[in-house]
């Protein structure tokens, strides 16, 4: 596309939600661009096995399925851009979305999901990718036959901890609390495993470390306070997420947390502004409520546009 189109439907997003949306708004015959700054896919993209997603029984790799819905979206006429969104901007005709290059659409679907969330300790930086890790399948390999730190209690812990079993000697989950919140299936696969081990009610303080890597992890009992250090050659963070909108500040209405709050028809504050997947205000984000969302959102910015047509053939006729 170039800069002086003004496109139907712009997606910035290519994750689950907005692939999604882009199979839905293509196969509705709109003008559609997805934005998407890196790899499409998303979280999914970095995952070794989804388990949970309808129609796969036996899983699907997260590259897998990304790679699926790429095509699928492509095939429904869908041009995906590689971009990073810089800010939204409101102009007669729609929306100006400027990155790299500058996009016009009528209306906008924000699925631009959301990132990993820092520890904020000590050593955490400085021994970035020198031991400390937030993708398991990304730099897994790195650690066979070590002794590994997973740090957080839910779904992405648990699934994370339960691949770097297959090539780490051992993996110790800590959790700062005395129970995890994964769902019961992984909990079960974990507790199976005799490579896990669990560390109850500690916090990481301090990632510890000597000749430029990870030695150590320094623990903090939250309910005796006492400190102890546990040795690990890599550190694995999983204890929540950031939502991408820091660029959407002013353009729409969001949470004390950045999540944007949306109807059932995912429409936010915002006039012919859509928000679905990870970067919404929502009870559960896995990827088939994020494909729901998408499929949602195509939808309402199909009637929205409709709504638009409708209005402009009336006014003219009343010209």
């Amino acid at each position: 596309m170039t800069s002086d189109e003004l496109v139907d439907v712009l997606i910035i997003g290519g994750g689950p939600a907005g692939m999604a949306a882009a199979i839905y708004a293509g196969g509705a015959k709109l003008r559609t661009v997805l934005v998407e700054k890196g790899a499409t896919g998303g979280q999914i993209a970095s995952t070794d096995t989804v388990d949970n997603y309808p129609g796969f029984p036996d899983g699907i790799s997260g590259q897998g399925l990304a790679e699926k819905l790429e095509a699928h979206a492509r095939r429904f006429g869908a041009e995906i851009v590689s971009d990073e969104v810089q800010g939204v901007e409101r102009i007669p005709e729609g929306w100006l979305v400027k990155g790299y290059d500058h996009y016009r659409a009528k209306t906008l679907i924000i699925a631009s999901g959301a990132r990993e969330r820092r520890l904020g300790v000590p050593g955490e930086e400085e021994y970035r990718g020198r031991g400390v890790s937030y993708c398991a399948v990304c730099d897994g390999a790195f650690f066979a036959d070590q002794d590994v730190v997973v740090v957080g209690g839910g779904d992405s812990a648990l699934t994370e901890g339960l691949y770097l079993t297959r090539m780490c000697r051992s993996v110790t989950v800590v959790h700062r609390r005395g129970e995890l919140r994964a769902a019961r299936e992984y909990q079960d696969r974990a507790f199976r495993n005799e490579k896990m081990r669990f560390v109850w009610h500690s916090v990481v303080e301090e990632v510890l470390g000597e000749e430029g890597k990870v030695r150590a992890v320094r623990l903090r009992d939250v309910r005796s306070g006492e400190v102890r250090e546990l040795p690990t050659s890599g550190v694995f963070v999983y204890i929540g997420m950031i939502p991408n909108t820091d660029y959407l500040r002013g353009v729409v209405t969001m949470d004390d947390a950045g999540y944007i709050p949306t109807d059932e028809l995912m429409r936010t504050s915002a006039p012919g502004v859509f928000a679905c997947g990870d970067v919404r205000v929502t009870s559960l984000r896995q990827v088939a409520t994020a494909v729901g969302d998408g499929a949602i959102a195509a939808m309402s910015a199909e009637a929205y546009l409709a709504t638009l047509e409708h209005q402009a053939q009336t006014a003219a006729a009343q010209a």
